[in-house]
C-alpha cells in the first residue's frame, strides 16, 4: 500500500525546484491573485527549515521587513502558486531547523558554503 501511495505522490511532485536547505538565501516568486488580476511577487529571505515529506513537504522562509519586523512564510513544495525558487546563497549551518535566527537582533550572518 505504501508503494502505491508513493507512486501517486510522485505524479504531483514538482521536479523544477532546486535543492534547498536550511541557511540558504532564496528568492521565491509567488503568484498572487487580486480580484481578477494575477501578478508575481518575490519573497526573499533565509530558509529556516524544511518539514514533511512527499506532497506535504514545505519550507519556511524568514526575512526582515519594514521597521525591522521579521516576516515568516511557509511555502508548500507542491503549491501551484509557486512560480519559481532561486537560490541566491548556499548557507552553512549546523542545524536542521535554524529557529534561533528569530532571536538575533539586526542582520543575520550565516557563513557561505563553499563547493
Amino acid at each position: 500500500m505504501d508503494q502505491y501511495i508513493r507512486s501517486l505522490e510522485n505524479e504531483f511532485m514538482r521536479q523544477d525546484l532546486p535543492e534547498i536547505g536550511p541557511g540558504d538565501t532564496v528568492r521565491v516568486s509567488v503568484r498572487i491573485k487580486e480580484g481578477n488580476k494575477e501578478r508575481v511577487q518575490a519573497f526573499e529571505g533565509i530558509v529556516m527549515g524544511i518539514r514533511g515529506s512527499g506532497t506535504g513537504k514545505s519550507f519556511t522562509v524568514r526575512r526582515v521587513g519594514a521597521a525591522g519586523v521579521g516576516v515568516e512564510r511557509i511555502f508548500p513544495f507542491t503549491s501551484p502558486s509557486l512560480e519559481k525558487v532561486e537560490v541566491l546563497r548556499k548557507g552553512k549551518v549546523r542545524r536542521a531547523k535554524i529557529y534561533y535566527i528569530r532571536n538575533v537582533k539586526g542582520k543575520v550572518k550565516i557563513k557561505e558554503k563553499r563547493d
